[in-house]
């Protein structure tokens, strides 16, 4: 079976699905077959679509039926867990997890996409982080480099840590151009968490996770 891993972020709006993109075109620059799925999404255009879903499905080289790349799809741009209640729906686990079982039967890597950051309710008694468990995979934390960030990536890296997965790499995205002491603040974690450094992702003036891929590295094991 292929390589995974579980992607999450220090909050939301912080580039997850662009790093999501940009990994899997470094991937294909590498020879390889990739895919990414994003197993719970909210908020859909009036064709019934959702952006970040329809994102990483171009990004990838692999055809995956629409209910493996995207279990579940909520039309409010809303939190996962209110969506689902307001819909009558149970996130179910053993679904996403065949799904990203799937994935990896057609794939050499699988990044699977989580939603908002580390600890997003996906239920009444459950959440991402549980998710992540469930699905036993090596975590891909993205920073995004704004004012809050060392607070918010060691506190999500604690987490990760706290449910005994290993936090595979780290990428920083510099989503605010302007923030004072950004190469400072990429090495204070880069002191602090333990994990390597995949990449330094400028703001890219076209906005192409093609353009990011060759700032970034994949995770050791690939």
């Amino acid at each position: 079976m292929s390589q995974a891993c579980f992607l999450t972020g220090t909050d939301t709006e912080i580039g997850k699905t662009f790093i999501t993109c940009a990994l899997l075109h470094r991937a294909r620059q590498l020879g390889l077959k990739a895919a990414g799925i994003k197993p719970v999404a909210a908020g859909t255009d009036a064709a019934g679509k959702n952006d970040d879903v329809e994102r990483i499905r171009a990004a990838g080289n692999v055809v995956l039926p629409a209910d493996v790349i995207n279990p579940y799809c909520f039309a409010p741009a809303i939190a996962p867990h209110l969506a689902a209640a307001e819909a009558g729906v149970a996130i179910d686990f053993a679904r996403i997890a065949a799904a990203c079982a799937s994935a990896r039967s057609r794939a050499d890597l699988v990044i699977v996409e989580g939603v908002g950051g580390f600890r997003v309710p996906l239920g009444v008694d459950r959440d991402s982080t549980d998710l992540a468990v469930t699905l036993a995979l090596p975590v891909i934390l993205v920073v995004g480099l704004r004012l809050g960030c060392l607070n918010h990536a060691l506190l999500t890296a604690e987490a990760i840590a706290a449910r005994s997965l290993t936090l595979a790499g780290w990428v920083a995205n510099r989503i605010d151009p302007d923030m004072a002491r950004a190469d400072d603040n990429i090495a204070a974690l880069r002191e602090r968490l333990g994990a390597p450094l995949l990449g330094s992702v400028p703001r890219c003036a076209g906005g192409q996770p093609a353009d990011a891929a060759g700032h970034l590295d994949l995770p050791p094991e690939f």
